[in-house]
């Protein structure tokens, strides 16, 4: 099990998790869901409570990794397979991205 804390402008929005391959949990931070003027993290999930859940990494994040060459390029860097998306994201969502959003990995 892999974690990361997601932000947004900043903010600690919530936690995205992976059970495993094809299991991912993203569930809102509470203090993050007292603040009423808090943006959703993205529209397609809104603010809530209850987590979401998914068999494959949700699109928001899967949208935020390279591809192509460039993906094969930093898996190669990283050390990490080509094919792990969850640590791909972990090794380069943490710091300049394009939109607001970024990652922090949670060591267990």
């Amino acid at each position: 099990m892999r974690k990361c804390e997601v932000y947004l402008h900043g903010i600690k929005a919530g936690e995205l998790t992976e059970l495993d391959s094809s299991h991912y949990v993203f569930a809102y931070d509470r203090e993050y869901l007292l603040n009423q003027d808090n943006p959703p993290v993205c529209l397609v999930m809104p603010l809530r409570e209850e987590p979401y859940r998914s068999n494959v990494l949700f699109p928001f994040f899967f949208n935020m990794l390279s591809e192509g060459e460039n993906r094969r390029m930093q898996a190669q860097y990283l050390h990490i397979s080509p094919e792990d998306d969850f640590g791909i994201l972990l090794a380069t969502a943490g710091t300049d991205t394009i939109g607001a959003v970024t990652v922090k990995p949670v060591m267990p």
